[in-house]
């Protein structure tokens, strides 16, 4: 692994002073002198630097790939050094003082060198074209060519996906430098080699290192935390083991803690950090009928839930600590315990999984392969070996790290083409990767593919699913439970739609049909429909409209029940797959982050705002949650789900209410929630007598329109608090007496709401202020206070907005004194 730090050593991060220029393919062989260079970003791409200069566009994205494009800068100091390049996309030679010392051909493998420099030595970068070198490369013939890709030889190439998958992504060519470039100076001797592998073994944390040092015969020892040890040296070989009993366990969020213990190396005065270790066990449950896939902490398992991961910037590609912290911290808030780094995306850099770690999110890794038939000769193996391995090494000591998968839909992929099992996989995802894992990670399951298990890869009753029955099939909510879901690591994807401010903001078209709208919304290639098609069926199952004649008589409303669609199907199926006798172990909702303004497949938008999407998921990912699902003539099951280490003792209680507000039936009952478990308790036991809480008998009309299940401590705080609406009641309009008054605590403004019916889905729009929660059930007779957040940092402006509910014909306004 490479060390966080060594005091022994200067880096300079080479982060000005660049220069780039776009030249015709193979039109210079060594760098160009008189040129029209211009400044540039790095790290960085030219498609951001282009922007920069107002020369290129996201909403009209030019094609770099057919160029050659040139960096330089000229290098500060003289002597000898080593230049560092921790990514470089993708076909690059590297050139000093006009000469080629480099050459690198993977966007996914940092490279070095060793130099001496003269006085104003000046290093240049050429990344050659990609489309001139994929007319290069000869291959054998693909066994399949999946649709979603726009040119299948990049399999041959290790390069990212992203940028080549229409239907969903903008074309943005990754092209430069774009993960640091630095500059090591140093008379120390080097530490080459380095090994580290953490380990549990009860209640004691092992760290082990060995690496090669040629350095003077002194004390080498190693520190964790508080402790240390004095490292063996036979030669050059350095070797040891250090054990700290009774260690502080490293939890997701959900179910506990994350310390972490700082790691170093001492060599006399010199101290090489290594970063940060925490010490968890990781394994998984294959049930009891061998088919199921669940996560198991620390002797725990664990209900993994959370989305697949897009990167911070999809023109920058940034993935530093300040580009990336804001999103995490909004993950963690959502109450998200896991993020998935698929395949067609690309690593993050260190920081990103040293967030994981501190947030407590853990890290499903796929390494960089998807829906393609990738070579399986031995030239690539070598380089997906070598690829494999650099990952492992730098993530040696990250506790998030909690499953390594080959790659995303490549047996699918095989699978849906009519292909023999034979042809699902490869030596890369039975032989290559796993021995890599085996060595370097052995603390961290591997899956050869995401999807897999069953007769076919992708059944949603075995192993891990892409589960979009609830989705893009358009199966009714009840498939959410009979596909007998074991652990979906992609499912929901919607066309989701942002709030008010940022259509204004980033898409200030009509919505829906406008071809700028279109752009941005996602459909699969060779489909007769989009995923807002998809969406638009679902408003019309939930709440009885016609969604073709709202859409054009109405388009505010359309936009509101939208929202309220993707928010409401999303709690209603994770609901289903968190009960306690769900089968389900995971779901990883598709995906974290618009890449281009509109109603796109992100939970947050392109701005990285919440959408509606995002706050249901953090309803439905509480760790005490209250559930409420309809049995038909069994009536309501209530269902808690408590991922604390402590019981939970509370009344359960529920209310079936007449328009909105008046209880016609209810009941209440203590309850013990064991720790880190779950129960379920029936309408009836809480009622005491029979009442069609589901109105699955049809005795006459409803005696109830919506349904109110609270938990509430001794004290009378509410810890949970879920509705059940009858089928057409949730969008029929009311006058409901909405109102809201602002008022400022301290540094930050709050709403109080209340409402004399129960409203459904409320929403406050505010042009300066977002909510940190939105599209909830407000209770009549009951306040409910709501912090808000400013959209741009340093606001000072008072709040200013309205509040409405998809059930209600007025609208209540508020503003700050």
């Amino acid at each position: 692994m490479q060390p966080l730090s060594d005091s022994a050593v200067r880096i300079l991060n080479l982060d000005a002073g660049w220069d780039f220029l776009l030249t015709e393919a193979g039109a210079f062989a060594t760098p160009p002198g008189n040129a029209d260079w211009l400044p540039a970003i790095v790290p960085g791409t030219a498609a951001q630097a282009l922007a920069a200069l107002g020369r290129w566009s996201l909403e009209r994205p030019e094609p770099l790939a057919g160029h050659d494009v040139w960096y330089r800068v000229t290098l500060p100091g003289s002597g000898p050094a080593r230049l560092d390049f921790e990514g470089l996309a993708t076909i690059a030679d590297i050139f000093l003082d006009g000469e080629k010392i480099l050459a690198s051909d993977s966007m996914f493998q940092p490279v070095s060198v060793v130099i001496d420099r003269r006085p104003g030595a000046v290093l240049a970068i050429c990344f050659r074209s990609l489309s001139a070198e994929l007319e290069r490369r000869k291959s054998k013939r693909a066994r399949w060519r999946p649709t979603m890709i726009d040119d299948q030889r990049l399999r041959l190439v290790r390069t990212t996906l992203l940028g080549h998958m229409p239907g969903w992504c903008p074309p943005v060519d990754a092209i430069g430098p774009y993960r640091p470039v630095g500059l090591v100076e140093t008379t120390a001797p080097a530490i080459d080699n380095l090994d580290v592998q953490v380990s549990l073994v009860g209640n004691t944390g092992r760290v082990a290192v060995s690496f090669a040092y040629d350095g003077p015969d002194e004390p080498i020892r190693l520190t964790v935390g508080g402790s240390d040890a004095r490292l063996k040296r036979a030669g050059t070989h350095v070797s040891g083991v250090i054990e700290l009993s009774d260690v502080h366990l490293w939890w997701p969020a959900s179910h506990g803690g994350q310390p972490l213990y700082p790691v170093a190396i001492r060599i006399g005065d010199r101290q090489i950090d290594l970063g940060r270790a925490g010490f968890r066990s990781i394994t998984v449950d294959r049930g009891a009928d061998g088919r199921g896939f669940a996560l198991v902490v620390n002797g725990v398992r664990i209900f993994c839930r959370g989305a697949v991961w897009t990167p911070a910037d999809l023109i920058s590609l940034a993935s530093d600590r300040v580009s990336l912290e804001p999103l995490i911290r909004l993950a963690a808030e959502a109450g998200i315990n896991m993020l998935r780094v698929g395949g067609t995306m690309l690593y993050e850099a260190r920081a990103f999984h040293d967030l994981c770690d501190e947030y407590g999110i853990l890290v499903w890794q796929d390494f960089m392969f998807a829906n393609c038939d990738y070579p399986a000769d031995d030239a690539f193996a070598a380089t997906v070996g070598a690829e494999a391995e650099t990952l492992l090494r730098r993530l040696a000591l990250s506790p998030s790290l909690a499953v390594l998968c080959g790659g995303s839909e490549v047996a699918q992929q095989a699978a849906m083409m009519g292909l023999p099992p034979s042809a699902w996989t490869s030596r890369i995802f039975e032989d290559v990767l796993p021995e890599a894992v085996a060595r370097l990670r052995p603390d961290v399951p591997f899956v050869a593919s995401s999807p897999f298990g069953g007769d076919l890869p992708f059944v949603a009753d075995s192993g891990v699913t892409h589960y979009y029955g609830v989705g893009a099939y358009r199966r009714p909510l009840e498939d959410a439970r009979r596909a007998d879901v074991r652990f979906a690591s992609e499912c929901l994807a919607f066309a989701n739609m942002p709030d008010e401010a940022t259509l204004r903001e980033l898409l200030p078209v009509a919505p829906v049909h406008h071809p700028r709208w279109k752009a941005a919304v996602p459909r699969d290639l060779g489909a007769s429909w989009d995923f807002e098609d998809v969406r638009d069926h679902y408003t019309g199952l939930l709440y009885s409209v016609d969604v073709a004649r709202l859409r054009t008589e109405d388009p505010a409303r359309y936009l509101e029940l939208a929202r309220a669609t993707t928010a409401d199907v999303a709690e209603a199926t994770i609901g289903e797959w968190r009960r306690p006798s769900s089968p389900t172990a995971g779901v990883l909702v598709w995906f974290w982050r618009d890449l281009l303004p509109g109603a796109g497949w992100g939970i947050v938008d392109a701005l990285g705002r919440p959408k509606s999407l995002y706050h249901a998921l953090k309803r439905a990912f509480r760790p005490l949650a209250l559930i409420l699902t309809d049995e038909g003539i069994n009536g309501l099951h209530l269902h808690i789900v408590n991922d604390s280490a402590v019981p939970i003792e509370a009344e359960l209680s529920l209310a079936c209410l007449r328009d909105g507000r008046l209880p016609v039936a209810r009941g209440a009952k203590a309850v013990t929630v064991p720790a880190r478990g779950g129960l379920t308790v029936t309408a009836t036991e809480l009622l005491g007598a029979f009442f069609d809480t589901t109105y699955a008998y049809r005795f006459g009309p409803a005696g109830h329109d919506v349904s109110l299940a609270r938990l509430a401590a001794p004290d009378g705080t509410v810890l949970a608090e879920a509705t059940h609406w009858l089928p057409g009641r949730r969008s029929e309009r009311h006058g409901l007496g909405l109102a809201a008054i602002a008022e400022r605590d301290d540094d930050s403004w709050f709403l109080t709401l209340s409402a004399e019916r129960m409203a459904a889905h409320v929403t406050i729009a505010d042009p300066r202020y977002r909510t940190e929660d939105s599209g909830f059930d407000l209770p009549s007779g009951t306040l409910r206070r709501v912090r808000l957040l400013p959209f741009n940092a340093g606001e000072t402006a008072p709040p200013e907005g309205e509040i409405r509910a998809i059930n209600g014909t007025d609208i209540g306004r508020y503003a700050g004194g």
